[in-house]
């Protein structure tokens, strides 16, 4: 088969799965706004943007006009493409960035499998669930439905689409719903496994060098950048108790200064600082370790010696992070938010804790490191439930397989 992947930031979700693809003996072509011509052994077709979004244009269009932008790209060099003799058998590509808008008239007759990753509401997601940062817009869904458009138009063009868990499909409109597939992207439990790990590592962190190992008190939390949108200031602000409590006990923060979701600091400082400050003069900052981001192979590694790891979230996407976690029988407290839920059950798999209450945070870490050997099964259920529901090989790529041939009416 011929398959046209399609993500401006090729690979993306797509880093397992069109590698599979081609193992398979599929033709794998990528349509990006990545400039490389390979990655992993996938070719890649670049397109660029005519031109940014307008400045004077109303703010609620700007992210629609940015995928129109994208949209009609990525559709001449389709157009191109095709004139050069391209006929994909089968498209599959991220709706959210505007790059599907010009399937139905480019292969107009060519299956789809559309990546739906998040649909925006004024409740029930990231939006308005945190009282510290509230919108205040009285129109907040009108001008949600009009970031939602172009969502909407591209799934229109698709065969079916794809979320990668319950949580994010059911934000779709009841009347899209029914053509939405489950199916998570899949994590590599079979190296993601304590077992394979070392059991001592050695970061460069914000008080030099540190050398943990399996067996210290070590609280793990990790965001992309460390932000609210993931819990960063409720779990600073539990920090001084938990501290207090436990005179052994090493935090490790992982994560950069930036912002990857929701607005941005205020101006002049991070939101690392903000919250930091915040609970400053109550902790021993000799044991709370900033490292920025730092190797996966470290990352992981880190996650599988320590005590606890801390995964708070809105309801919004599910990092990866926290099922790699899972995967290598690390104790995960988590948020007791719809897409922590959906995995987590208390005191089976992991623990949940509210996630506006950095005292039941506390509570819970101190209870965790105070008798780790009661939470040992927790652990070995978290691994097996990754093993069962989340594993790439066994589980995902199997569905996703499936699904394709299903829509394709060929061989995958």
């Amino acid at each position: 088969m011929n398959i046209l992947c399609i993500h401006q930031n090729f690979p993306g979700q797509y880093k397992n799965l069109s590698v599979s693809l081609q193992q398979r003996g599929h033709q794998v072509t990528a349509l990006s706004m990545r400039k490389e011509p390979q990655f992993n052994g996938i070719n890649n077709t670049p397109y660029q943007p005519g031109r940014n979004s307008s400045r004077e244009i109303h703010p609620w269009l700007v992210s629609s006009e940015t995928a129109l932008i994208r949209a009609e790209a990525a559709a001449h060099k389709m157009l191109h493409m095709r004139q050069q003799g391209y006929r994909p058998d089968l498209i599959i590509g991220h709706v959210g960035w505007g790059e599907m808008l010009g399937l139905a008239e480019v292969f107009a007759d060519t299956p789809s499998i559309g990546y739906c990753e998040y649909y925006y509401r004024a409740v029930g997601g990231d939006l308005n669930f945190d009282p510290e940062f509230g919108n205040s817009n009285p129109l907040l869904q009108t001008s949600l439905d009009v970031r939602n458009w172009h969502l909407l138009q591209s799934l229109q063009n698709c065969t079916v689409g794809i979320c990668p868990t319950a949580f994010q499909a059911d934000l779709f409109p009841a009347h899209i719903r029914p053509n939405l597939k489950v199916i998570h992207d899949g994590i590599d439990t079979t190296q993601l496994n304590s077992h394979k790990l070392p059991s001592t590592i050695t970061l460069a962190t914000s008080n030099g060098q540190l050398t943990l190992s399996r067996g210290q008190e070590i609280i793990t939390f990790i965001n992309r950048n460390l932000e609210p949108m993931r819990g960063y200031h409720q779990f600073m602000r539990a920090l001084p108790a938990i501290l207090a409590a436990r005179p052994q006990a090493q935090v490790v923060l992982i994560g950069g200064d930036g912002h990857s979701y929701g607005g941005a600091a205020p101006m002049g400082t991070t939101y690392k600082e903000l919250y930091l400050n915040e609970v400053r003069s109550q902790l021993d900052m000799t044991r709370v370790h900033f490292t920025g981001q730092i190797p996966y192979s470290a990352l992981i590694t880190l996650l599988a010696i320590g005590s606890a790891h801390v995964y708070l979230t809105y309801p919004f996407v599910l990092s990866w992070s926290m099922l790699e976690a899972m995967s290598v029988g690390a104790l995960v407290i988590g948020s007791r938010t719809a897409p922590v839920q959906e995995v987590i059950s208390h005191g089976d798999n992991g623990l949940l804790v509210d996630f506006f209450d950095p005292e039941a945070l506390a509570e819970q870490v101190i209870a965790v490191l105070a008798a780790p050997a009661d939470y040992t099964q927790i652990r070995q259920n978290a691994r097996a439930h990754m093993v069962a529901h989340y594993d790439y090989t066994q589980v995902c790529l199997p569905a996703h397989v499936a699904l394709m041939a299903s829509v394709s009416g060929l061989t995958v």
